[in-house]
């Protein structure tokens, strides 16, 4: 077990312990996980018979997305946010008084303040001793808050975290939009991160490249002015709140992923060949399959599950992970590794051990 001494780094930096004691080192794990979708569904044939100009069949070659989940008019992201942890203390029996600090990541808060996850709190009944906190990054997002969750617990300053991603990207999407309304689906997903002696996740990596933020961009509902505002890269085709540039996105994610990948096993120590299942963020199929074959490795090792729940931005991580678990495609002694990018532009990766896999 990791132990925590005065010849440590941490130790230098001015966290201190008593003479002669060694201090138990903690670790982040993923637990179980719950996912929570909103009730209305819209596939490709309510699409076609909508739009029958839209080529629809022509749209789902490119994306690999049959149908998308959409959020009511009264329906927030925390109404899914609370719907999926509740699922997943009834589904796992977890006492919700065991829970110490709740994470979320969005990009579609209820308000601009209070932040949602306060919300949450609240609604879920969960002790007032703890922290809570929100995060707005998309794509990236998870394994963002996957090293968030580390650092939280080898501080620690938490022991058993929610950690919650939720968007209703819908709202930001005008019905008559060809090039969002076929990928972007509404969803949430609750993980819960437990408190473990031996590391599980390793090699974290980050990038940021705020010259792309012009390519996925909401430029309205908040304080810069309209004259200074950050606007699209190209011609806005559509009226809705939501611009994507669609190649930019797929040139930066082709240019900087297999870069960030080599980082992470670097850092972990590990080679290609260790690397059991590469767990992307659910992008397009497109995407996905230009990476892979930039990365050259077999469809088995790529996984892609979008195809009846779209792009659902910072919750397409755990939806992948929840589906292998269920296939039981995740094996204990093999490690994964997990890279997140979009939005931002902003990008993440990490290696991943399942050593809480229910499967397992």
């Amino acid at each position: 077990m990791p132990l925590l001494k005065k010849s440590d780094n941490w130790y230098k930096m001015g966290f201190s312990q008593p003479d002669g004691m060694n201090v138990l080192v903690k670790h982040a794990a993923v637990g179980p996980i719950a996912i929570h979708y909103p009730d209305k569904v819209e596939t490709n044939d309510d699409l076609d018979r909508e739009c029958p100009n839209w080529g629809i069949d022509l749209i789902f070659s490119k994306t690999g997305i049959a149908k998308r989940y959409v959020a009511a008019e009264n329906e927030c992201s925390s109404d899914l946010a609370v719907n999926a942890a509740e699922k997943l203390f009834a589904q796992n029996d977890i006492d919700r008084n065991s829970i110490d600090y709740v994470m979320l990541c969005t990009q579609t808060p209820d308000y601009p303040l209070p932040t949602t996850a306060c919300l949450v709190q609240d609604r879920l009944g969960l002790r007032t001793d703890i922290g809570a906190f929100d995060f707005n990054l998309g794509c990236s997002g998870y394994v963002y808050g996957l090293s968030m969750a580390e650092g939280l617990i080898r501080s620690g300053a938490a022991k058993r975290i929610l950690f919650l991603t939720a968007e209703t990207y819908s709202k930001y999407i005008d019905p008559t939009d060809r090039s969002l309304r076929t990928i972007f689906s509404d969803a949430a997903a609750a993980t819960l991160v437990e408190s473990i002696d031996e590391p599980s996740l390793s090699g974290f990596q980050f990038g940021t490249d705020g010259s792309g933020g012009d390519t996925l961009l909401v430029s309205k509902g908040a304080h810069r002015r309209k004259e200074e505002a950050l606007t699209p890269r190209h011609r806005h085709r559509w009226p809705s709140d939501l611009y994507m540039d669609g190649p930019s996105l797929i040139s930066f994610a082709v240019g900087s992923v297999p870069g960030v990948i080599d980082d992470v096993l670097a850092k972990a120590g590990l080679a290609k060949d260790d690397i059991e299942l590469y767990l992307m963020h659910q992008a397009t199929k497109k995407m996905l399959n230009l990476l892979q074959e930039r990365l050259e490795v077999d469809d088995e090792k790529l996984p892609i599950r979008l195809e009846n729940c779209g792009n659902t931005v910072s919750s397409t991580i755990p939806i992948l992970i929840d589906d292998l678990r269920k296939e039981k495609k995740i094996s204990r002694d093999q490690h994964q590794l997990m890279i997140g990018f979009g939005v931002g532009w902003s990008w993440a990766g990490c290696v991943w051990k399942d050593v809480l896999s229910p499967s397992n």
